[in-house]
């Protein structure tokens, strides 16, 4: 049946839908299928039947109640997906009806329904499957905010980055060769160093075997690295700092070693170093859609091409949401892991 309050030109949607939507924090077992209202577009918005959604770090520690959603945010977790566009919100075109969209959103995204701002869409070229372009925009909006805008990386750059077979890893890989990076990654062992390498990077250091303060100094010649992207934090930050060369960027994204550091301030003065950082959730939809506009111009044609792609780990079907946690804890993951509805 047609929801009241939407457009005549909508698609026939159902009342309610099956999500993953969690009263109470825990562990993996709390992800548990509920029917929940599908929600209505609010003006700006499109309402996606969801065909695949992106599992990332957040939505873990949303579960474990360490990240909560922001105000306003649907409840379920879920910051990407794509799928097919069933309805529209006021002062949005009736023509995107029908079409295959992969949005970035604060939430909702583990859900057969689910809402997002027009402007933070992007079209899903032929290119890609519908798990593919789920498993893109939370990844890709952060690599390249971060990265390519917060961090000024450009072609010939030399950038380290953590966590090499990540999300935010592989994205890094995949933009760097895209963009002319010369791309060093830090792993956990040697069959992701393998499998860093394989998917592009320049040069991957098994940081349980060796120091990568030292082996980045090798690599460079001394000179150091011009950015470094960071997940890490805690006493991760002031051994990046001797990574970097003058002039150098340090941005933190994440903090899993720690929310704190201590940093030699002399040497972030006589080498001029900046620290920067930023979370994407939180960003207003103004923001969003500045990037998403840039995205499409820059980045897009490059997915249409079929020349970006995410690494892709494990698809698990909605249903087994919690089996899709424990893989990501399990930090086995080679890339993205997705939930597919179908």
């Amino acid at each position: 049946m047609a929801i009241k309050g939407f457009r005549d030109t909508m698609t026939d949607v159902p009342d309610t839908m099956l999500a993953i939507d969690p009263e109470t924090a825990g562990g993996p077992e709390v992800l548990v299928p509920v029917r929940r209202t599908v929600p209505v577009p609010r003006d700006g918005e499109l309402l996606v039947r969801v065909a695949a959604a992106g599992v990332n770090r957040p939505d873990v520690m949303q579960r474990q109640g360490l990240y909560p959603p922001p105000l306003g945010a649907p409840t379920p977790p879920g910051l990407e997906f794509a799928g097919e566009v069933v309805a529209v919100g006021e002062g949005v075109d009736p023509g995107r009806l029908g079409t295959r969209v992969c949005a970035l959103v604060a939430g909702g995204g583990y859900a057969e329904y689910a809402v997002a701002p027009a402007a933070q869409c992007l079209p899903v070229p032929d290119a890609l499957s519908m798990a593919e372009a789920a498993a893109l925009p939370e990844t890709l909006f952060t690599v390249w905010t971060n990265l390519f805008e917060r961090a000024f990386a450009v072609e010939g750059d030399t950038v380290l980055v953590h966590g090499g077979t990540s999300g935010i890893g592989t994205m890094a890989i995949t933009l760097g060769n895209l963009f002319g990076l010369e791309v060093i990654v830090t792993v956990g062992s040697e069959e992701k160093r393998a499998a860093a390498l394989r998917l592009g990077a320049d040069h991957a250091i098994n940081y349980k075997a060796e120091d990568f303060v030292v082996r980045v100094k090798e690599i460079t010649g001394g000179r150091g690295c011009a950015a470094v992207l960071d997940m890490v934090g805690g006493d991760y930050v002031p051994r990046n700092l001797q990574c970097l060369g003058e002039d150098g960027r340090h941005v933190s994204i994440a903090v899993q070693r720690g929310a704190s550091a201590t940093v030699p301030l002399f040497e972030i003065m006589k080498r001029r170093l900046t620290l920067t950082g930023s979370t994407l959730r939180a960003r207003d939809a103004g923001f969003k859609a500045l990037v998403a506009e840039e995205i499409e111009r820059t980045v897009w044609p490059f997915a249409a091409a079929g020349k970006l792609k995410p690494v892709m780990d494990r698809a698990f079907p909605l249903a087994q949401a919690a089996d899709a946690h424990r893989r990501m804890e399990e930090g086995a993951h080679v890339g993205k892991i997705v939930l597919t509805m179908g």
